[in-house]
């Protein structure tokens, strides 16, 4: 699937940088198949594009995501799946959280309003979230007859908040709003709903002064440092990434645009 063909996801790209906003305000951008099968495309074919440095994702409207569809998941006729079947499919859903991780752009989440079940695991599966008042955020899927493990959130949350807190809005299905999901440490940012995209842009901006290289070697690193197997492991790693940036063509570059306190102007790459 090219990403020009996208029914549910809007792609506009801004020099280096992706913004990908979920488009079906009338349901919450609630993932609906066709909006699952397009997250995937576009999370797994962003692994080889060196023309996308950063990813910004949204949903329209007033939520950021509100989850799988349940109105078109209760059309589907009981029964008619075989186990295997409905594995396939539960997977064609949680490989888009492996995809977001595997991927070396970093990703920005505005997440405005409801990030519920499938959308929750969006935002933790995302490097930065940024949050509004209106931001309500909970694993929904217990609510819902399923167990709150899904789609990566046993994985991301307690890394985040530590067992305990992840316990507790795992159990209950209970909703982390706005307030509580920044002492956490979840969100980074609570700004104003009209406010939220140039918060984003912010970030942005500070992480283009990075290079290319630099940039996805940073989230290659701090994925790997959180189940590394102890310090040496990680400074090893760190060791490696560190001449690997420095015999990079674009290192004399960011040094001289610091120096002279300028925006660097780094080759651009396509493939």
């Amino acid at each position: 699937m090219s990403h020009t063909t996208y029914e549910h996801l809007d792609l506009r790209t801004d020099g280096d940088v992706v913004w990908a906003t979920m488009n079906r305000p009338e349901r919450l951008n609630a993932m609906n198949r066709k909006l699952v099968e397009e997250l995937r495309d576009f999370f797994v074919g962003l692994y080889w594009r060196r023309d996308v440095r950063l990813v910004v994702l949204c949903g329209a409207g007033a939520a950021f995501c509100a989850g799988l569809d349940l109105k078109e998941r209760n059309t589907q006729a009981p029964g008619g799946r075989s186990v295997g079947a409905s594995l396939t499919g539960q997977r064609q859903i949680s490989e888009i959280v492996i995809a977001m991780r595997r991927c070396p752009q970093p990703i920005i989440a505005c997440v405005d309003g409801a990030a519920s079940g499938g959308g929750f695991a969006l935002a933790l599966a995302s490097d930065i979230r940024i949050a509004t008042p209106r931001t309500r955020m909970n694993a929904a899927f217990i609510r819902i007859g399923l167990t709150a493990c899904d789609i990566g959130v046993s994985y991301f949350l307690p890394r985040m908040v530590g067992s305990s807190v992840a316990a507790e809005y795992m159990l209950t299905g209970r909703f982390i709003d706005a307030d509580r999901a920044y002492q956490l440490g979840l969100v980074s940012r609570i700004v104003a709903p009209e406010a939220i995209q140039a918060e984003a842009q912010s970030f942005v901006a500070d992480m283009l002064h990075a290079t290319p290289l630099g940039l996805r070697l940073t989230k290659e690193a701090l994925n790997h440092a959180i189940d590394a197997q102890g310090l040496e492991a990680v400074i090893a790693m760190e060791d490696r990434n560190q001449i690997l940036a420095s015999l990079d063509g674009d290192f004399a570059e960011g040094v001289t645009a610091f120096l002279e306190k300028r925006a660097p102007n780094y080759a651009r790459r396509e493939t």
